[in-house]
């Protein structure tokens, strides 16, 4: 096995210790630099519009916060009536504020939901130039 090491190593000092021009392709050079010269041609990207954004993303932050401050409020509030009807009465149905309404509410949810998604999903597509 070293022997067979100790020949493939000799061939390739061998091989690499040749002193042999190399030289490109005939066109090899034109068209790289042909390459070149059309990347250097192409407008630089567009930058993103941070400042048109940044509103749009702290009015979205602070609805999330608001959503998840209402929410934490909620389950609060169920459990301390939970709680409070085990040591008294049976357990009243009780739902927090925010979710109750009835069918009509449910249904207003559903198809805000249903267009917040569709929004989303005609920007990104706009965004993306993927119309």
């Amino acid at each position: 096995m070293r022997r067979y090491m100790e020949n493939d190593e000799g061939e390739i000092d061998r091989i690499l210790s040749r002193e042999d021009e190399i030289l490109p392709s005939s066109g090899f050079s034109v068209s790289v630099m042909d390459a070149v010269r059309r990347e250097a041609a192409v407008p630089m990207p567009i930058a993103f519009p941070w400042r048109r954004a940044l509103p749009g993303l702290v009015v979205a932050g602070f609805v999330l916060a608001v959503v998840l401050v209402q929410g934490v409020v909620a389950m609060v509030q169920l459990a301390k009536t939970s709680t409070a009807a085990r040591f008294s009465m049976p357990l009243p149905s009780v739902t927090p504020s925010i979710f109750g309404g009835g069918l009509e509410s449910a249904a207003i949810w559903t198809g805000l939901a249903l267009l917040m998604a569709f929004v989303a999903v005609k920007f990104s597509m706009r965004l993306s130039g993927t119309e």
